[in-house]
């Protein structure tokens, strides 16, 4: 049994991401892991100041809601990252708690497998290569990690248009696969 961790940063009603993110829970639920799902809806995530503090001291000196995300993420075995695609990138608040991360950088992680589901209006592969990048260049950063996994859910506009897309089952299938 695995220690899941979903990160969802939409922070729209219905969200199509969140809708992958929901898919991909069902999977590894069915498979027996434990899942946690977080929403950065609501949460209070500070820019990081890049005083690089916690690579000493192991701990961001910002006081908000990313320190218990970053250790929730410190020991999940699988992170699963959801965004939707804003203008050919991750959303804001998903890079903003990238960078808040960094204390993980100098620490023991558990993390082996990242997953990566989109959601986007444009339908075209190439509406990937930007959010993916951005994400696999946080995975790098960590030699123990790879990115596993991505599920892409093009051409979704309105709020619940993934909901008969075929990256649901995508989502679904590595979820239960892990």
């Amino acid at each position: 049994m695995k220690n899941v961790l979903i990160l969802s940063a939409s922070l729209r009603q219905r969200s199509n991401s969140e809708r992958l993110a929901a898919a991909f829970a069902a999977g590894a639920r069915e498979a027996g892991h434990s899942v946690e799902e977080i929403s950065l809806k609501g949460k209070r995530i500070a820019f990081c100041t890049g005083c690089l503090t916690c690579q000493k001291t192991g701990r961001c000196v910002i006081a908000d809601d990313a320190r218990a995300i970053a250790e929730k993420v410190k020991t999940a075995d699988v992170i699963v990252f959801a965004s939707p695609v804003y203008y050919y990138s991750i959303a804001g608040q998903l890079k903003t708690l990238l960078d808040r991360m960094n204390p993980l950088f100098s620490s023991e992680y558990n993390f082996r497998d990242i997953y990566f589901l989109a959601s986007a209006a444009d339908d075209a592969p190439e509406a990937l290569e930007g959010p993916q990048k951005a994400i696999q260049g946080w995975v790098d950063c960590f030699e123990k990690a790879r990115l596993a996994g991505t599920a892409f859910a093009g051409g979704c506009t309105a709020p619940g248009s993934a909901e008969d897309h075929p990256a649901l089952a995508q989502a679904f299938a590595m979820g239960r696969d892990l």
